[in-house]
């Protein structure tokens, strides 16, 4: 399995002392699946089918936010893939619920012009599912399929910054999973921690980010 690449602490700390004033986003980009979406459990159910058991929380670092060749893997199988797709693309089709607060936030980063990724660990097929009940043109998206390493790694991420043209540390990333978290932290990425029971950020709390928030949401003011 993939290692989950880890900033050290100190570097963090340095970094946020002397990085300039926060002149706020260059660009959002945003995970799918636990942030715009509800769809961890009916992705859970479907690699609970496949896997012929049920999962139980050691196997949620294994699971939560990874790749289906990831998990393909985990469960010992690689050709696991097409079924878990399979799976979890009846599930979407069946039961889709979009998060509170993405289609205010979505709207609100169109209204304002600032450009928006998706950056999805899911497939392309997946995403495409998604993709109409979002009712939002975001300026790139990315699925599984774009990077040849997906999250933990940082390479979504990088992909997405570098192709909208903005520096890594001038976007906020807004993630739900310890991988997701993990990739954009290691591209660099200013990072928000959202969740379907929390909802999404608001428009102010997105463009308020400081270095002192960390991971954490922005309060209002």
């Amino acid at each position: 399995m993939r290692s989950d690449p880890a900033r050290p602490e100190a570097a963090r700390s340095e970094a946020a002392r002397t990085d300039p004033p926060w002149p706020g986003p260059a660009a959002v980009l945003l995970d799918m699946d636990g942030t715009l979406v509800d769809t961890e459990g009916s992705w859970w159910q479907a690699v609970a089918s496949v896997a012929g058991r049920p999962l139980t929380a050691a196997d949620a670092p294994f699971v939560h936010g990874r790749t289906i060749e990831d998990v393909a893997g985990y469960l010992g199988d690689p050709g696991l893939t097409p079924c878990l797709t399979g799976a979890f693309a009846q599930r979407v089709e069946r039961d889709l619920t979009v998060v509170p607060g993405a289609p205010e936030l979505l709207a609100g980063l169109a209204a304002t012009g600032i450009p928006t990724a998706l950056v999805s660990a899911s497939p392309r097929s997946i995403v495409d599912l998604v993709l109409p009940r979002l009712d939002h043109v975001f300026d790139l998206v990315l699925a599984n399929e774009d990077t040849r390493r997906g999250k933990p790694w940082p390479d979504p991420y990088l992909e997405a910054a570098r192709r909208l043209g903005a520096p890594p540390s001038r976007c906020v990333a807004i993630e739900d999973s310890p991988a997701g978290i993990a990739a954009a932290r290691a591209a660099g990425c200013r990072v928000l921690v959202a969740s379907p029971e929390q909802g999404l950020p608001s428009l102010h709390a997105v463009c308020a980010w400081e270095a002192s928030c960390g991971e954490s949401l922005p309060e209002e003011a």
